[in-house]
Parts: structure tokens; sequence; C-alpha cells
């Protein structure tokens, strides 16, 4: 008994004093009788409660501190995937604000690993180092379906969007391969490449946010098709002027040739109409997606139209650069419209895209 006494409270690092509780209970009990035990047992008590009392309060302090970083670092992801999104992708912030609160954390983490990715391109100096850079996101998405995600904000809330929403991991890599190879540096040989590269990466994302949003439906699916080769098209002739004071254009080489703009042409912020009639051809394009997307209105669940609501920037941009008759050097095109938030809601509420 008493061996088997000690044994157990030995792994709990009490045996000298307990051992030491038990013999002289033992002694008092056989001599003294029953009530010398009670009051032996209370005086020993005395002695070793405050010991007892120090572990405990040491165990819970450092549960609590463990609770309190890790909780500290849990706020501090997703608080830089929002800065991250708010800064560099304002219209897809405003668009995840608008969804449910069980999906809007995941969504803004799958933009901020989109902006991630996006923005290597034009902050690196040597292809090189843009290709060391999609390794490790290739590596981190591989890690992350281990469930053992790098320590990195983007990482760590997008373990986090897996986790919930059993995200579909094809759809994170086709991303990540179709920025590798646009590291390339050259302008889209012809309308066709520009929407299959659109398709990789913006459908891409559409459908990881209809999964957030626990929608499996083909229409959708094929809307989402389309709306992402339209917003590829637009974030292109969007970012056409950023590129050409960049002495860089990516516009595509089929079209500019068609109506015999040259690359310089657009290095120097021509208005003619030649460069227009580019605009013209691409940005029509994008609106035939657009119009396309549309016409699975009423076979979309009304679910999955809150993944959809980019097509109000879509809109919103293709009608401001036809009032300025396709002139994307128009000092008007450069400034954020400061309605778009309040379409965006009157969008969300209709449940219309």
């Amino acid at each position: 008994m008493h061996a088997l006494f000690s044994g157990t409270l030995k792994n709990k690092g009490q045996s000298g004093r307990v051992l030491c509780y038990i013999n002289m209970a033992s002694s008092i009990s056989s001599k003294h009788g029953f009530l010398s035990l009670k009051s032996s047992v209370f005086s020993c008590q005395k002695k070793i409660l405050p010991h007892i009392v120090y572990v405990q309060r040491t165990a819970e302090v450092n549960c609590f501190r463990a609770s309190t970083n890790a909780s500290t670092e849990y706020q501090h992801n997703e608080k830089y995937c929002i800065d991250m999104v708010r800064t560099r992708d304002y219209d897809g912030f405003v668009s995840s604000l608008l969804l449910p609160d069980a999906s809007r954390r995941s969504s803004l983490a799958l933009r901020a690993f989109n902006v991630e990715l996006a923005q290597v391109k034009d902050s690196i100096s040597q292809k090189t180092i843009g290709l060391m850079r999609m390794q490790f996101w290739k590596t981190a998405v591989d890690d992350i379906y281990r469930d053992v995600p790098p320590s990195q904000p983007v990482s760590a809330e997008l373990w986090r969007a897996v986790k919930k929403h059993r995200l579909t991991k094809r759809w994170l890599l086709r991303i990540i391969n179709e920025r590798e190879k646009d590291m390339e540096d050259r302008p889209y040989r012809n309308l066709q490449e520009l929407e299959a590269y659109s398709e990789n990466t913006q459908s891409s994302l559409l459908y990881l946010l209809l999964e957030c949003l626990g929608v499996t439906d083909v229409h959708a699916d094929h809307a989402a098709s389309h709306i992402g080769k339209a917003q590829g098209i637009v974030t292109c002739l969007r970012a056409a002027p950023f590129h050409s004071r960049r002495r860089k254009v990516y516009l595509p080489m089929d079209i500019c040739m068609l109506h015999g703009a040259s690359q310089e042409d657009f290095i120097r912020g021509s208005r003619e109409q030649n460069v227009r009639d580019v605009v013209y051809d691409i940005a029509s394009q994008a609106h035939i997606h657009l119009q396309h997307a549309r016409s699975f209105s009423n076979t979309v669940p009304a679910e999955a139209m809150l993944a959809f609501l980019v097509t109000v920037v879509l809109e919103d941009y293709l009608q401001r650069v036809r009032k300025v008759d396709f002139d994307i050097f128009h000092p008007s095109l450069q400034k954020r419209n400061p309605l778009l938030p309040i379409q965006l809601y009157l969008r969300s509420w209709k449940k219309t895209y």
C-alpha cells in the first residue's frame, strides 16, 4: 500500500514529503488512534499545502502565457493579411468585408496569398530571385497540406482556411505555376494567352472563394471562369499606365500589331487613335466575358453571388474607360471611385452580379 502511494505521488514530484507524511500517519495511527491521526494529518497538510499551491499556480501562469502568446500571434497573422489586402487589393478587400463571418477571414487569407504572388514580378531585379520565391510558395503549400505550415503570417492564415474549408490544393498550385511562368517578363503574344493566364490565376482564386462559401455548382464554376478571364483582362489594362512608366508593355502583341501600335507608343503615353483602338478591342473582350458570365445568373446558386462581387469593379472600369473614349492614360482612370463600396454593398444586398 505504501509503495503504491509513494510510486503514484512520486510522479507528481512530491515523493519525499509525501512518504514522510504516510509513515508519520501510520505510526500515529497505531499508537494514538484515529483522533491523533486526524490532527497529525492536518498539521502535516499545512506544511505540504504551500508547495502544492505553488506548483499549481506556476502551471496556471505558464498555461496562461502560452495561450496569450498563441492568441497574440493569431491576431498578428490576421492583421498582417488584412493590411496587405487593403493596401494592395482594395477592391478585393471591400468585397471580402461583405462576405459572411464564416468565410470572410479565409477570403482575406486567399487574397493575401494572391497579392504575395502578384507582387513578386514587380519587386525583383532578377528572374532567379522570383523563381526562388515561387519555389518557396510551392513548398509552403505542400507543408500546409501536411499540417506543418511555415512560420509566416500568410502561410499560417492560408493553413487555417485550408483546414476550415477543405480547399482544393490544385487551384493554389495552379496560381503559383502560372505566376512562375509569367516571370518571363514579356508581352502576351495574343489575347488567348492573356485569357489563359487569367483563367489560371483569377478564375482559380474565384474557385477557391466559392469553396469558402460552400458552393459546389457547375454553373457557378462556369461563371467564375468567365469572370476570372474578364478580371485578368481588365487588370492588364488598368496596370498598363503603371508598367508604361517603367518602360514595360504587356498588352497582347497581335492586337497591337493589328492596329499598328508599337510598344513605344504606350511607353510615351500616346493618346492616338491606334492606341485607343487597341484598348477598345481588349476592353470589348473583357465585356464579352462579363456578359457571358451573367448569362448563367438564373442558374447560379444565390450563395455564389458574393464571390462574384468583383463584377461591380470590372463594370465600373469598363464604363469609365468608355466615357473617356478608351484613353487608358486619362487621369480620371487613375483615381479610385469613391462610390464603389456603396455599389458593392447594394449588389451584395440584391444578390446579383
